[in-house]
């Protein structure tokens, strides 16, 4: 279903070629490389301290890799969306002028917020200040402005952390419909988010595999 998802935008592609990450002088990520297309679903895997947000950060533009590259076209970071721990929301605007705001900043027709709501279930919350929400509301309210970003990438950090089984399940169809209209995602998670034909890149065996010296045959 792609209906409420404005899908004006350009698709996005991500390549990554031997990067190599670190944190607090730390190697987080060596030699990694991968690639994601319009349609895709990347999910990446691994434990705390993996390398899984700054990953995220260095595609999205924030950081640079200690070495190797990686390419997103159209360049970082004019269209991608972003979804970090935090979700973005003033705690005095009602979650209507919220996603009303994020639609007009990013030439989304008014008319596309009202479904976009509704497909998340926060339409009965439009007048509700974003400071008086739940974390499962908030993160809703967040998924929306996302939906109504206008880019072609998204990125998420543990998007269904703070969501209950219903939630997860509109995520999921929200990122589907994203990815119909020609969407890339890249996602971090601890759980096991099932999206179809999700691609899934764990960080541990990447970097373990890195280290592992190749044998050639004589």
């Amino acid at each position: 279903m792609t209906g409420s998802i404005p899908s004006d935008f350009k698709p996005s592609s991500v390549r990554a070629e031997g990067v190599a990450l670190s944190r607090g002088g730390r190697t987080l990520v060596r030699a990694l490389s991968f690639s994601a297309q319009a349609g895709d679903a990347l999910v990446i895997t691994g434990p705390n301290g993996s390398g899984k947000t700054t990953l995220l950060r260095a595609i999205g533009g924030f950081i640079q890799p200690d070495a190797g590259s990686i390419t997103v076209k159209p360049d970082a970071p004019a269209r991608i969306a972003w979804l970090g721990h935090a979700d973005g929301l003033k705690p005095a605007e009602t979650v209507g002028d919220a996603l009303r705001f994020w639609a007009g900043l990013n030439g989304v027709a008014p008319s596309a917020v009202e479904p976009v709501m509704r497909r998340m279930a926060v339409a009965h919350l439009a007048k509700r200040p974003c400071g008086t929400l739940s974390a499962g509301q908030r993160r809703r309210t967040a998924l929306a402005r996302l939906a109504l970003s206008n880019c072609g990438l998204w990125i998420l950090d543990e998007p269904t952390a703070p969501l209950d089984a219903r939630s997860r399940a509109r995520l999921s169809d929200l990122v589907s419909g994203f990815r119909a209209a020609g969407g890339a995602v890249i996602a971090t998670t601890h759980a096991d988010l099932d999206w179809p034909d999700e691609r899934r890149l764990d960080l541990t065996k990447a970097s373990a595999s890195a280290r592992t010296p190749q044998m050639s045959a004589e």
